[in-house]
């Protein structure tokens, strides 16, 4: 049974100034996570630029990835579209790849409603036998997964966890209430919001999918064990500790300032791919103080 909890970092996908991905820091991020006691890794997701790679990088990142972490750390693949047909390829590759899941995100642009994303999810998963996670972000796809379709196919056994980025606690709250007995153990909920991780693993959360693990791993790994441990005044200390950094991630489109920390700590070079530009300097004084602060830079 899949069973991933605590910290799993939504990697950026390393890329030279040209915009070529960078597999030399692709391998050093994922040693660095596995020393930094990450639980898995989600990659070729938001995170890692998935709308601008094609499908053959997307796939080749996938392998690498699989090969770098030799079963060290668990690692989950991106493989949502807004094509059910591209997303079961995707799907299928990842699985041939070797992953512990896949993340599908809801399809973007299209606007399904809810009986197509009930039968999009249903179809992949009928489709591919592998754990698969879903994925909510309404603020990027235009497209909100409602609990009651959630719900609906927590049901399937290869629907194993949904990854919620509303930043909507309530929703947790009325998914745990409503899985029943059964499946509140096996259909595992993380939070894609970092600001309000720390309360989603509090009520009851598995996880969190975080895009701040990529700047301070160990933080957040250790934020996960201390809600575990029960010590939650702790675990609520320390997350207030990365407020500031929580906030400026998200004060331009992700990954655009994550890659951009990323690389002034000299954990990438420093490019990134259009349609996504560089980060605005009017941001960059207020961000190395906050890594400053951090003792991530001198």
């Amino acid at each position: 049974m899949f069973n991933l909890k605590g910290s799993i970092a939504a990697l950026v996908t390393p890329m030279n100034s040209e915009g070529e991905i960078n597999w030399e820091c692709l391998e050093e991020l994922i040693e660095w996570h596995i020393a930094s006691d990450t639980s898995g890794l989600v990659i070729v997701g938001t995170t890692g630029e998935s709308a601008t790679l094609d499908v053959a990088e997307h796939v080749k990142i996938i392998d690498r990835s699989v090969q770098i972490s030799d079963s060290r750390i668990k690692i989950i693949a991106g493989t949502g579209a807004n094509s059910t047909k591209e997303a079961i390829y995707l799907t299928n590759s990842a699985k041939s790849a070797g992953v512990d899941a896949t993340l599908l995100v809801t399809p973007y642009y299209n606007k399904p409603t809810q009986e197509g994303l009930y039968r999009h999810f249903m179809t992949i998963a009928e489709e591919v036998d592998i754990p698969q996670i879903l994925y909510n972000v309404p603020s990027r796809t235009a497209c909100d997964l409602i609990n009651e379709t959630a719900l609906r196919l927590a049901n399937h056994q290869n629907i194993v966890g949904l990854k919620d980025a509303t930043g909507d606690l309530s929703r947790l709250e009325s998914l745990i209430e409503n899985l029943g007995e059964d499946l509140k153990d096996q259909f595992l909920l993380y939070s894609g919001d970092d600001p309000t991780s720390t309360q989603f693993m509090l009520r009851g959360g598995a996880g969190t999918i975080s895009v701040t693990a990529n700047i301070v791993p160990q933080t957040i790994s250790n934020i996960c064990s201390l809600v575990r441990e029960g010590r939650k005044n702790e675990a609520l200390d320390l997350d207030q500790t990365l407020s500031d950094l929580n906030e400026i991630l998200f004060v331009e489109s992700n990954p655009i300032p994550v890659k951009w920390m990323l690389h002034r700590i000299g954990r990438i070079t420093d490019g990134i791919r259009l349609p996504l530009s560089s980060f605005n300097v009017e941001f960059h004084d207020r961000a190395e103080t906050i890594l400053k602060n951090l003792h991530l830079l001198n």
